[in-house]
C-alpha cells in the first residue's frame, strides 16, 4: 500500500484498541491520508500517551480487558488539558453499544467494525475539521478579548486625562455666566447657558466612562446606608433642572417615606441617567413620569416615557457597554452609550436588579429595585 508523506502539521490521532489487527488496519487507513498516528493497545497506556502528547483526535475501542472505553473517555474528560479532544468510539457490529452512555461520558461519534475506509475517513475528517474550527474560534475570541481590553484601557487613559481640563472648563464657564449675567442680552445669555449645559454633559459623560470601568473592576466604593428614596429622587431631579426645564417631568412622590438601603449618591446618578435617557427620546409635549414604591421587601423606582419604545429582542442588549438599538422603521439609534451600562452595574453593585418594560411604538418604563433593608451584598466593595 502506498502511503502519503506525513507533514509536521498533520493531524495527530491516537488509536486505542487491544486487538493488534484492528490497530494495523486503522493505522494503514489513516496514515495513507497523511495523518500522524500513534497506537495504544490498552486504556491505561492510552491515558499516559494522551497526557504526554495530547492528540487532535482519539479513536477508542469500547471493549478492552484492562479498562473499557467508557472509563477511558470519562477519565480523559476529567483532565482540563484533554477534555476538548474529540473521542470516536470503536465497536463491532456484534457488540451491544450503549450509545447513550457513550455520548454521556463525552464521546462525539462512533465507528463500527469491520472498518469501511470511506466511513472512517469521512467521520475522522468531519471531527478534525470541527476541532480546527473550534480552535480558530477560540483563538479569535481570545484576540477579540485582548483587543477589547486594549480599547478599554486606551479609552480609560484618554478619558482620565480629559477629566481635569473639562472640570476646569466647566467651572470657568459657570463663573463667566454668573459674572456676565447682567451685561448679556437674552440671546447671549441663552448661548452661555447652552455652553454651560454642554460642559456639564461632557463632564458627566467622562465620569460615566471612568465609573463603568471602576464598577467592572469592583473598585468603586458603594457607601450604602438607610435613606428615603423620595429625597434621592428629588435631589436628582434638582440637579437635572437644566436638562428638564423644557420637558414635562412628573415626580409622583409618595406621601409616606420610601425606605431603601443604598448609596444615595450612586442611586441618584442612576435616576439621573434614566431620566436623561427618557428626555432624549421624548418630545417636548409629552410627559415623563417617575414613581417609587415599596413591594415585598424591595423598593422599585420607575421612569416611564412615551418615546419610540424598544423591541423585546433588545431589552437586555441596551444595558451592555455601547449597546445600541436601531429601529428598522426610523433607522434611529435608541442608545445611551454607557449610561445604561453604568445603571446596571451600579444597581447590581448594591444587590439590586434593573430592567425595562417596553414595546415598540408605545414608550418605555425603565425600572430598578433595591432592598428596603441592609444586606451583605449591598455593602460597598
Amino acid at each position: 500500500m502506498t502511503q502519503t508523506a506525513v507533514h509536521a502539521d498533520a493531524a495527530s490521532i491516537l488509536i486505542v484498541d487491544d486487538t493488534p489487527a484492528n490497530l494495523q488496519v486503522l493505522l494503514g487507513m489513516l496514515k495513507e491520508r497523511g495523518h500522524r498516528c500513534r497506537p495504544a493497545p490498552g486504556g491505561r497506556l492510552a491515558l499516559l500517551a494522551a497526557a504526554n502528547e495530547p492528540p487532535d483526535l482519539i479513536l477508542l475501542d469500547i471493549v478492552m480487558p484492562d479498562m473499557d472505553g467508557y472509563a477511558v473517555c470519562a477519565e480523559l474528560k476529567r483532565d482540563p488539558k484533554l477534555t476538548d479532544i474529540p473521542v470516536l468510539f470503536i465497536s463491532g457490529l456484534s457488540e451491544t453499544v450503549d450509545k447513550v452512555k457513550a455520548f454521556g461520558v463525552g464521546g462525539v461519534d462512533y465507528i463500527t467494525k469491520p472498518f469501511h475506509p470511506e466511513e472512517v475517513h469521512a467521520r475522522v475528517e468531519a471531527h478534525l475539521r470541527l476541532r480546527r474550527q473550534t480552535r480558530e474560534l477560540t483563538e479569535h475570541l481570545a484576540r477579540l478579548q485582548e483587543l477589547e481590553h486594549l480599547r478599554d484601557s486606551l479609552v480609560h487613559m484618554i478619558v482620565h486625562d480629559m477629566r481635569s481640563p473639562l472640570m476646569s472648563l466647566r467651572g470657568m464657564l459657570k463663573i463667566l455666566h454668573e459674572d456676565l449675567a447682567e451685561t448679556l442680552n437674552a440671546e447671549d445669555t441663552d448661548a452661555m447657558q447652552t455652553a454651560v449645559d454642554v460642559s456639564v454633559k461632557l463632564t458627566d459623560m467622562v465620569s460615566v466612562v471612568l465609573d463603568v470601568s471602576r464598577l467592572e473592576a469592583g473598585q468603586m466604593p458603594i457607601k450604602s446606608k438607610a435613606c428615603d428614596l423620595r429625597a434621592v429622587v428629588a435631589d436628582a431631579l434638582h440637579d437635572l433642572a437644566g436638562l428638564t426645564r423644557q420637558r414635562h417631568v412628573m415626580w409622583e412622590a409618595p406621601t409616606a417615606p420610601v425606605p431603601a438601603y443604598c448609596d444615595p449618591e450612586v442611586t441618584g446618578r442612576i435616576v439621573s441617567n434614566l431620566v436623561g435617557n427618557a428626555v432624549k427620546f421624548t418630545s417636548k409635549h409629552d410627559t415623563i413620569t417617575l414613581t417609587a414604591a415599596a413591594i415585598g421587601g424591595q423598593v422599585r423606582v420607575t421612569v416611564t416615557d412615551t418615546g419610540p419604545g424598544i423591541p423585546a429582542a433588545y431589552h437586555e442588549k441596551i444595558f451592555r457597554k455601547f449597546g445600541q438599538v436601531e429601529t428598522y422603521l426610523t433607522c434611529t439609534k435608541n442608545s445611551t452609550g454607557l449610561g445604561l451600562a453604568f445603571c446596571k452595574l451600579a444597581v447590581e453593585a448594591q444587590g439590586g436588579r434593573i430592567g425595562v418594560d417596553s414595546e415598540e411604538g408605545k414608550g418605555s418604563a425603565f425600572w430598578f429595585e433595591l432592598s428596603c433593608e441592609e444586606r451583605g451584598s449591598c455593602v460597598g466593595r
